[in-house]
């Protein structure tokens, strides 16, 4: 089993006037192992926009049998301390075929994830003791075909009552590798480890991409990146190190498994992600102020840096006030619109606070460093404003950064992580909920904006000044 990139909360498709439910398909954003390793919409590297086009083959049902490639040439002996039955379970992981996983199987392995991971936001009808009935039901027979075994999965998935939980058929899952954040098909998660420190590990790995046709495999810590020692950085600042422009090469240095020898690997980038980032310079009428317009599409492997770059040019050519347009962005990585968040906040504001079953949920999540800009503001938004796109706004709204303009957003505040089966096909569970730093829960409500028509830039100025008087009183 692998592990995709993503933990996308974004809802599909949207029509004009948002519908009294979310629509049942959502983005997705991370796949992840059979002992059900999470990767977080909230760290490492992706939480990406999902949509279309992979550069990894489709994985259909009648897909020839994934024969992997001769791992790597591996001489250093393993340390005393390793777990060699772990290690070799890990590797046991990476060679068992699609056809030798029962139908039975796939169906528990659904049935596990779930139980493990799924978080009831109060609105759904799962319990331990209705979910483990379910599995007694559902397993209590032969399971003939591998389309009965995913019917299955999906009437069980359908009974919880969560329009963003879901199965993903294998040519689906494939799909998710456009949202390699880092350019050579792996996904960064930050591990704790026994000591208490924490390790980088490849938490998620398109099969035959170019990290995994180096030598790079499922649980590998990155230890380099061109010579850079990755010790204290984090998931999210290790991947912006893997980036760079298409076709062009990156070393990384690696420890094989949990105590394996390490190697150096030099792997071409293949990033197919395509800027979001729209930006232009515009006059402001009766006056000799300008404004720098930003428009941004969808919360990519490409959005912060590109975003970094439109600031920065806008803000040269004179920019007196930024405009950040997310109207119809349905989100995408959230981990990328944390990290846009803190372009304009302080160091230690609040950008979201998170729940759910896994401690890693359970968090607050706060600006580390200066903000980029400090010019004023103001956020456009709609009816199709949506998850990554709320968590933006919302901190920008809540810490008097920005003033929102438009109409209510969606109202997506749930975390998903998709988690791949071992025949290829996968399952998004939602895994966790935020909520905004003024402790509004999204999800179902959205967010009103401050103004429905744009305001005047003197209302603009007053408007942050009078919430920043308020939060100081």
């Amino acid at each position: 089993m692998r592990i995709l990139l993503c933990n996308c909360n974004s809802p599909p498709s949207l029509s004009p006037t948002p519908p009294q439910k979310p629509p049942p398909s959502f983005l997705p954003a991370a796949a992840v192992w059979t002992k059900k390793t999470l990767i977080t919409a909230l760290s490492g590297a992706l939480s990406l926009t999902l949509l279309v086009s992979s550069s990894s083959p489709a994985l259909s049902s009648d897909s020839p049998p994934f024969q992997p490639p001769r791992p790597p040439q591996l001489s250093t002996p393993l340390p005393d301390r390793c777990n060699e039955e772990e290690e070799e379970e890990l590797q046991n992981k990476f060679v068992l075929k699609p056809e030798f996983v029962t139908n039975e199987e796939i169906v528990q392995e659904a049935w596990q994830i779930v139980n493990d991971s799924f978080l009831d936001t109060g609105r759904h009808r799962w319990s331990p003791q209705s979910w483990e009935q379910k599995k007694e039901d559902i397993l209590g027979t032969s399971i003939q075909t591998r389309s009965k075994a995913h019917e299955l999965i999906k009437r069980m998935l359908a009974s919880l009552g969560d329009p963003y939980t879901r199965f993903l058929s294998p040519a689906e899952f494939s799909k998710m590798a456009r949202y390699d954040i880092t350019g050579i098909g792996i996904n960064i998660r930050e591990v704790p480890d026994d000591t208490g420190s924490v390790k980088l590990k490849v938490q998620g790995l398109i099969l035959d991409g170019p990290a995994h046709t180096a030598g790079v495999r499922q649980g590998d810590e990155v230890l380099a990146v061109n010579g850079e020692h990755v010790v204290g950085k984090s998931a999210f600042e290790v991947s912006s190190l893997l980036q760079g422009p298409n076709e062009t090469f990156v070393t990384i240095k690696i420890r094989h498994g949990n105590c394996g020898p390490t190697e150096s690997l030099e792997i071409q980038r293949q990033l197919v992600a395509r800027s979001p980032v729209f930006y232009r310079l515009e006059q402001v009428s009766n006056s000799p102020s300008s404004v720098g317009y930003m428009r941004l599409k969808e919360f990519n492997a490409l959005a912060r840096k590109d975003l970094v770059i439109a600031m920065k040019r806008l803000q040269d050519m004179g920019a007196s006030y930024f405009i950040l347009d997310l109207r119809d962005n349905l989100g995408g990585l959230v981990q990328a619109g944390i990290e846009i968040a803190k372009l304009f906040l302080n160091k230690g504001e609040t950008i979201i606070y998170t729940v759910g079953r896994d401690p890693q949920y359970q968090k607050n999540v706060v600006a580390d460093t200066a903000p980029l800009v400090t010019l004023p503001v103001v956020v456009l938004v709609n009816n199709r404003t949506a998850s990554a796109s709320e968590i933006v706004a919302s901190a920008l709204h809540d810490n008097c950064r920005a003033v929102l303009v438009g109409e209510r957003t969606f109202g997506k505040g749930l975390i998903q992580s998709v988690f791949e089966l071992r025949d290829g096909s996968g399952v998004v569970v939602t895994v966790g909920q935020y909520v905004t730093p003024n402790h509004l829960d999204i999800n179902g409500n959205g967010i009103e904006p401050d103004f429905r028509n744009f305001p005047g830039w003197s209302d603009v100025s007053q408007h942050l000044l009078k919430c920043n008087l308020h939060q100081q009183g």
